[in-house]
């Protein structure tokens, strides 16, 4: 079994496994003891694999219960917040108790945020089910909901106990979320890790183990460094700025890691327009995001993403962050101020504002 331990403001241990999923109870009880176990998770997940979480809990003298929500991100609301803060008080879930996060990033941001807040903060630990949540949403203690006004506006830094990632269950993910993972593979692999990268362009199935812990361990080093998002750990949102803007202006029709890849081409173009990437590399990054059949055009126009990137969390009054690629493993958070924002998104689509 591969471990990555995460040194945060609480340590844990992020396990890498073909069988994890039947050894959940054990794993779980190496860091809290057994108690009542609050299952999230979602319509598509639910019906796969919470039975077998619940036996393994139950094996290891845990007392399951579940919530299921419907899947999507529409569920990452405040109605979903309210409803599972309320099934844990009515079930009398109480601090010595635990909330276990089984699913995609959905599931866990919100499962994350409930166990912040719930009786001021309980455990968790998150079983990612997605490729997507393996890599990144499931490390790193970022939790949240969203509001009608843009994403993940309303959270809470907040770390999981542990986290247990079982390979054999992205065998049974749709293509096209399998893709979305693969966005934020890539993104790793731009931001600080060309070796990473490179690896990409071999079929990623035969070495899926080992891409996922080198995702792992290049977050867990920035979250190590910068817990709160202060500042290196900006790097890791390369190609999000317009990517929440396209969720949003979608109503989320678009999927993250869609969103993401077509980010991340508009940054890479963006910044060879500005003359910081060369266009050989520029190139690289479009074909390695169009190679995990993922979207490199966007839908929208710069006006209309910028509009909705003002409210975007990373804004810091007249500035917001943006991450510019430079060349291929060196990425750099660039303080733009929000009147060059639809200019620069204007050259990432190829029009000069």
């Amino acid at each position: 079994m591969r471990k990555v331990t995460v040194n945060a403001s609480l340590t844990y241990d992020v396990l890498i496994d073909k069988g994890n999923l039947d050894l959940t109870g054990k794993l779980c009880a190496k860091v809290v003891s057994p108690c009542r176990a609050a299952i999230l998770t979602d319509s598509n997940v639910a019906p796969i694999y919470a039975e077998r979480v619940e036996r393994s809990l139950a094996s290891a003298g845990f007392s399951p219960i579940r919530f299921v929500i419907d899947a999507g991100e529409q569920s990452k609301s405040a109605d979903s917040y309210l409803a599972f803060v309320t099934f844990l008080a009515q079930n009398r879930v109480t601090r010595s108790d635990c909330i276990i996060a089984l699913g995609g990033g959905v599931v866990g941001d919100l499962a994350g945020f409930c166990a912040a807040t719930y009786l001021r903060g309980i455990r968790f630990v998150q079983i990612p089910t997605t490729l997507l949540a393996m890599v990144d949403s499931s490390v790193g203690g970022k939790t949240a909901i969203d509001i009608p006004e843009g994403k993940n506006l309303v959270g809470a830094f907040y770390q999981p106990s542990l986290v247990i990632c079982d390979i054999e269950v992205l065998s049974t993910l749709p293509e096209n979320i399998f893709a979305d993972g693969c966005a934020e593979v890539i993104k790793y692999g731009i931001i600080g890790d060309r070796v990473l990268f490179d690896k990409l362009k071999k079929p990623m199935g035969d070495q899926i183990e080992d891409i996922i812990e080198s995702c792992v361990r290049n977050k867990r080093d920035i979250v190590n460094l910068d817990e709160c998002d202060t500042g290196m750990r900006q790097l890791l949102n390369l190609g999000h700025t317009p990517a929440h803007s396209i969720e949003t202006l979608s109503h989320f029709t678009i999927s993250h890691g869609s969103a993401v890849a077509m980010g991340m081409a508009l940054m890479a173009r963006a910044s060879l327009a500005m003359g910081f990437l060369q266009k050989d590399e520029c190139d690289e990054i479009t074909s390695l995001i169009e190679r995990y059949s993922l979207p490199t055009k966007c839908p929208y126009n710069a006006s209309e993403l910028a509009s909705i990137a003002l409210t975007d969390k990373k804004r810091a009054g007249g500035q917001i962050s943006l991450i510019i690629p430079y060349s291929i493993g060196d990425s750099r958070i660039c303080k733009t101020s929000v009147d060059e924002l639809e200019h620069i998104f204007a050259l990432g689509q190829g029009v000069d504002a």
